[in-house]
C-alpha cells in the first residue's frame, strides 16, 4: 500500500484533524484516510443501509440510559 508525507499543515488544520480523530478514536492517520476518502471516494447509501445502520447505533447503545440532563449537557459541552 503506497505512503503520503504531507509537509506544512497549518496548525489550525492540524488543530481540527486531531480534534476529530479522538472524537471518532482513530488515529491522526485514519482520520485522514477517513476525509480523503469522503472526497475522493463519495459513495450513496440506500435507505436500507441507513436504517441497518441505525439499527446498529440502537443495539450498541442499548445498555445505557440517558436523560433529558444527559443530553443538555453534552449539547452545552459540545460533546459526541
Amino acid at each position: 500500500m503506497p505512503s503520503l508525507t504531507i509537509k506544512n499543515i497549518p496548525d489550525e488544520l492540524y488543530q481540527q484533524i486531531k480534534q476529530s480523530a479522538t472524537t471518532y478514536l482513530r488515529s491522526i492517520n485514519s482520520e485522514l484516510i477517513v476525509g480523503l476518502e469522503k472526497v475522493f471516494l463519495p459513495t450513496s447509501h440506500s435507505s436500507a443501509q441507513h436504517i441497518a445502520a441505525a439499527q446498529e447505533i440502537r443495539e450498541a447503545l442499548a445498555n445505557y440510559h440517558f436523560d433529558i440532563e444527559d443530553i443538555q449537557r453534552a449539547k452545552e459541552d459540545g460533546s459526541s
